[in-house]
């Protein structure tokens, strides 16, 4: 029989530590991978634009920032990254200093334990904006994103200049209206780990491409980057907890509408997605609304028609008084 310190023993030691080491070794590399993988989409904006991370409860929040002038917060949605800007960033940045998030538990951001309802999810997007030295920002926020914008201009109003809203009806005033209309909307509702379950890495490919296939231009939608992002269990339990919030952050909507938004509201709808119905949710929460429709554009707008975004958005956080250039773009005066 061998002593429990004899040759055995200590084989085993060496087995488990090489084996640990590998382990290290493939996360280690993964990780860096894809933190380089961030830093080159970064540098490919454009001059002058860099990433970074700041802590705020719940864990890190990952940014990238570009430009200079007054403060423009990006909010993105699911299933995509802060990447969804990028083909505005660099002339919106011309006016604007740009920072664009990672929501929490999305991107490279750190993955929050709990609190993905749109409240909690808010005040740590807000914990990150003054930690980065802004007091007062104007928002552009899609999808997911505005659903998190919303609260965070209502709660702090006297902190957030003017909100862009796109392509999404707001929870408690016509989301749920939806929700019978596309299947995922259901299925990421679905409490754990069912939809863990059910949906492997080498699923993510089909179930996000069987999504951006309803666009209205999928070739311009970078799919094989949200492919890549999402492939990874822990983000898209990250990306489910925010649809599983959805009855919460109904609740909490409409038990403070009366505290109606003050500050110029832009809802904008897709043509090929929700169009007008963006604006008839926000009408119910805002007193200063202005509904805009994305021409030739289905729900990914920033990707899919990123000429009409720039100029619209251009136009509602630039100068007041400047003159729409096309009936289009009336809305989105300041």
């Amino acid at each position: 029989m061998l002593r429990k310190d004899g040759p055995l023993r200590r084989v085993r030691r060496s087995v488990y530590a090489a084996m640990a080491a590998l382990v290290l070794l493939f996360t280690g590399s993964a990780a860096s991978a894809e933190e380089a993988s961030t830093v080159d989409r970064a540098s490919r904006i454009g001059p002058g634009f860099h990433h970074g991370k700041v802590r705020v409860d719940g864990g890190t929040l990952h940014y990238v920032r570009g430009g200079s002038g007054p403060p423009l917060v990006l909010l993105h949605g699911w299933p995509q990254t802060w990447w969804g800007w990028s083909k505005v960033m660099p002339e919106l940045a011309h006016n604007h200093t740009v920072i664009a998030f990672d929501l929490p538990g999305a991107g490279s951001s750190g993955i929050p334990a709990g609190g993905y309802d749109k409240v909690t999810t808010a005040n740590r997007i807000r914990e990150g904006v003054r930690k980065l030295g802004f007091d007062k920002v104007s928002i552009l926020s899609h999808d997911t994103g505005a659903l998190v914008a919303y609260p965070y201009a209502r709660d702090y109003p006297e902190e957030v200049e003017r909100l862009a809203v796109l392509e999404t009806p707001l929870s408690g005033f016509g989301l749920e209206d939806f929700y019978g209309i596309s299947w995922h909307l259901g299925f990421n509702q679905t409490a754990a780990p069912i939809p863990e379950t059910i949906m492997d890495n080498k699923d993510v490919p089909t179930y996000l491409g069987w999504l951006f296939s309803g666009a209205r231009h999928p070739d311009r939608i970078d799919q094989q980057v949200y492919f890549r992002a999402y492939s990874h269990s822990a983000r898209r339990s990250a990306g489910y907890e925010y649809y599983r919030a959805f009855a919460a952050d109904a609740a909490d909507n409409q038990a403070n509408a009366d505290r109606r938004l003050p500050m110029p509201v832009l809802a904008m709808g897709a043509e090929f997605a929700f169009g007008p119905l963006v604006a008839n949710s926000f009408d119910q929460v805002g007193d200063d609304v202005r509904g805009v429709v994305a021409p030739d554009s289905g729900h990914w707008i920033p990707e899919e028609n990123p000429r009409f975004l720039i100029d619209c958005a251009s136009l509602f956080f630039g100068q007041e008084g400047v003159p729409a250039p096309s009936p289009e773009l009336e809305g989105c005066t300041a």
